[in-house]
């Protein structure tokens, strides 16, 4: 997929609204956790990735600032790190400075952007050792956290960008699930 194609993003850090939750809860099949905006949308409309809290309520520490909520995008995602294509970027990464260079600063990118939610949440940031994601900086884990990042984030993840470029338009069936047009704003239509 070239830039051109690339779904529209969308304002990071969108509030969330009832019609948004009820799509990421539909897209998940449960009730999201953490939610704190739509970080990108899909050609469609939908949420396709939404930035969460770095802690629960309960002070557990969430995985990822960038959540992943698209079933398509992740079955596609999912391909493709079964093709052995993760293998071949952890590869790349291990042979051009330049690529490490850029992940290496994503990473630290993505660390300060989270320490500042929790700054602004008013918990500590995690451990120094706990806060990657993906397997930034050195490992290429999983794509379908990098992939959000570079979505959430266009231009800060090379890695992300490199899936990105190889992933077909999930979006081209139209969206993955159908909120009803004629509901009250905050109900749910069926799943599709």
């Amino acid at each position: 997929m070239t830039s051109a194609d690339q779904p529209v993003s969308g304002r990071t850090g969108d509030p969330v609204d009832p019609r948004d939750t009820a799509a990421v809860e539909l897209q998940l099949g449960r009730t999201p956790r953490g939610v704190r905006g739509v970080a990108h949308r899909c050609p469609c409309g939908l949420p396709d990735v939404v930035r969460t809290a770095p802690r629960l309520e309960d002070g557990t520490p969430f995985p990822t600032l960038y959540y992943l909520t698209c079933p398509r995008a992740a079955s596609a995602i999912g391909r493709m790190e079964n093709s052995g294509r993760m293998r071949e970027m952890q590869e790349s990464l291990a042979r051009d400075p330049d690529l490490g260079a850029a992940y290496t600063r994503a990473h630290e990118s993505y660390v300060a952007e989270r320490a500042e939610q929790a700054r602004l949440d008013g918990v500590e940031p995690l451990p120094e050792g706990m806060q990657s994601t993906g397997g930034m900086p050195t490992r290429v884990k999983c794509l379908h956290a990098l992939v959000a990042h570079e979505l959430a984030e266009p231009g800060a993840n090379p890695i992300g960008a490199q899936a990105l470029e190889d992933l077909p338009r999930w979006w081209d069936r139209g969206p993955c699930v159908c909120i009803e047009e004629n509901a009250p704003e905050g109900a749910e239509g069926n799943g599709s």
